[in-house]
């Protein structure tokens, strides 16, 4: 039997997407590729693991074997025109605002010691327009079965990063199986290699890695990660470096 892991394809695909990493106070920001921690979570709760739940930790633990590979997969305009960059919206977001305090309280924001704001809470948050990423996950075959099993009937809502960040197309693409060109062609990218493609990976160990990001969960009841080691590879013929993986300012 080959000593080949396991593989299974994701696509994201939305009109917005949000992968928060280094949030802070009223700015929300946003990583420019999904972060293994959001699809961590994305994966516990279509499988109804509550925050802080035995399920949980048994998901997290599991969930340790398998490595990601992310991959910018570009859109392009009608008729196979040029591709098109990935752009950051920024919502200044408000809420709590104009509602009345005796017939409407329960829409009230609540501070921390239980009683309503007195002011509309406001925040500035951060959006990804026009992306879409390959997901290719390898491991142990029976823990992708039951990532399979758990995305394409979930027990509670599956979204890209917030709630208004809605997939448009199924994430489940093909079957678990063995070879990494099965996944690439369960993406629509047969005869394609992920070196064609900007990518972000999980590093084999720290040495090969370049840079190191707290994106491991190990409790979200907690909010407790560990360090991840990962890998930006710029795709071929893009000079060796990075600029695939920044986008734009709005």
């Amino acid at each position: 039997m080959s000593d080949e892991p396991a593989h299974l394809a994701l696509m994201l695909d939305a009109p917005l997407m949000s992968w928060g990493f280094a949030s802070r106070f009223t700015r929300r920001t946003t990583a420019l590729h999904p972060t293994r921690s959001a699809l961590t979570g994305m994966i516990c709760a279509a499988a109804g693991a509550a925050k802080g739940s035995a399920d949980e930790k048994t998901w997290l633990e599991r969930l340790h074997a398998v490595r990601l590979s992310v991959l910018t997969i570009p859109r392009r305009t009608a008729g196979g025109g040029p591709e098109l960059p990935i752009r950051r919206l920024e919502d200044y977001h408000v809420t709590g605002g104009g509602y009345d305090r005796k017939t409407q309280a329960g829409s009230i924001p609540r501070k921390a010691s239980g009683g309503p704001c007195d002011n509309p809470t406001v925040s500035w948050r951060h959006y990804l327009q026009d992306a879409r990423f390959g997901i290719i996950l390898a491991g142990p075959a029976p823990v992708l079965r039951d990532v399979a099993r758990a995305l394409r009937d979930p027990r509670w809502g599956v979204w890209f990063g917030r709630k208004n960040c809605i997939p448009a197309a199924p994430l489940v693409r093909g079957e678990v199986a063995r070879g990494r060109d099965t996944a690439m062609a369960s993406l629509g990218l047969a005869g394609r290699s992920p070196e064609d493609f900007d990518r972000v990976e999980d590093a084999p160990s720290f040495a090969d890695g370049v840079d190191t990001v707290m994106d491991m969960p190990v409790s979200f009841a907690a909010r407790e990660f560990k360090p991840r080691r990962i890998l930006r590879r710029p795709r071929r013929g893009n000079g060796g470096s990075d600029a695939g993986l920044r986008a734009p300012a709005p």
